[in-house]
C-alpha cells in the first residue's frame, strides 16, 4: 500500500471520483465531500497533502487549510478553484499552501505537481 496519503475535499462528486481514479494507484487517496469530514479524517490519519475546492459548503477551502494549520499540520496543501477572483494570492503563501489550480485542470500538470511535491519532501505528516 502507498505510504503517502492525501485527502482531497470538494462537494462535487465527480471531481473527487476523476481525483480518486488518478492518484488511488499511487497514493492512499481520502475523498470527503465537505470540510467537516476533512477535519474528522484528520483526527483519524496522518495526511500527506490537502487538496481543498476553494467554495466549499459551510467552511471554504481556505478555512478548512487554516484551521488545519492551526491545529499543527505541517503537511503540503493545494487550493483550487473555478473561482480564481475569490482567492487572496497572500492567503496562498501565509497559510503554506504550495499549489493553486484553476478549474478546469489540466490532470497531467495536476498529476505531475503532486509527484514532484510528494516524492521530494519527506513524509512530514503529523496527526491533526
Amino acid at each position: 500500500m502507498p505510504d503517502k496519503k492525501i485527502v482531497i475535499v470538494d462537494d462535487d462528486e465527480n471531481i473527487c471520483k476523476t481525483f480518486f481514479l488518478l492518484l488511488s494507484k499511487k497514493y492512499t487517496v481520502f475523498p470527503v465531500r465537505n470540510s467537516e469530514e476533512a477535519l474528522a479524517r484528520f483526527r483519524k490519519a496522518r495526511v500527506d497533502l490537502v487538496i481543498a475546492d476553494y467554495k466549499l459548503p459551510t467552511i471554504n477551502g481556505l478555512e478548512l487549510i487554516k484551521k488545519l494549520r492551526a491545529a499543527g499540520f505541517e503537511g503540503e496543501a493545494m487550493l483550487i478553484s473555478a473561482y480564481p477572483d475569490l482567492v487572496d494570492i497572500g492567503d496562498l503563501s501565509r497559510f503554506s499552501i504550495s499549489h493553486f489550480f484553476v478549474k478546469p485542470l489540466d490532470l497531467n500538470d495536476f498529476d505531475l505537481s503532486i509527484d514532484r511535491l510528494l516524492q521530494t519532501k519527506k513524509s512530514p505528516s503529523a496527526d491533526v
